[in-house]
């Protein structure tokens, strides 16, 4: 499987499993929108983000979580963490 799809296919899985646990807790569908939209926008800044050289944020369940909760300040946390693990 091509490593494009397979970034997307693990950011759609975690946008959806975000939307059910949100959806659980009885959050508006409002803040379930904002929450899925910061995960596409930050997960799409970190497949950016690895296209440049010596950056390697992995795209997995929890790299997708964290952008997807905190949007571009957690993609940026995961940066700065990247360069020191």
């Amino acid at each position: 499987m091509p490593q494009t799809l397979q970034y997307i296919l693990i950011a759609a899985a975690a946008i959806i499993v975000l939307i059910i646990v949100l959806k659980l807790f009885k959050v508006s569908i409002k803040t379930i929108l904002k929450v899925a939209i910061n995960a596409a926008i930050g997960v799409a800044a970190i497949f950016l983000l690895n296209l440049i050289p010596n950056v390697a944020i992995p795209i997995n369940w929890w790299t997708a979580l964290i952008s997807g909760i905190f949007g571009v300040p957690g993609v940026i946390v995961l940066l700065i963490l990247s360069f020191f693990i």
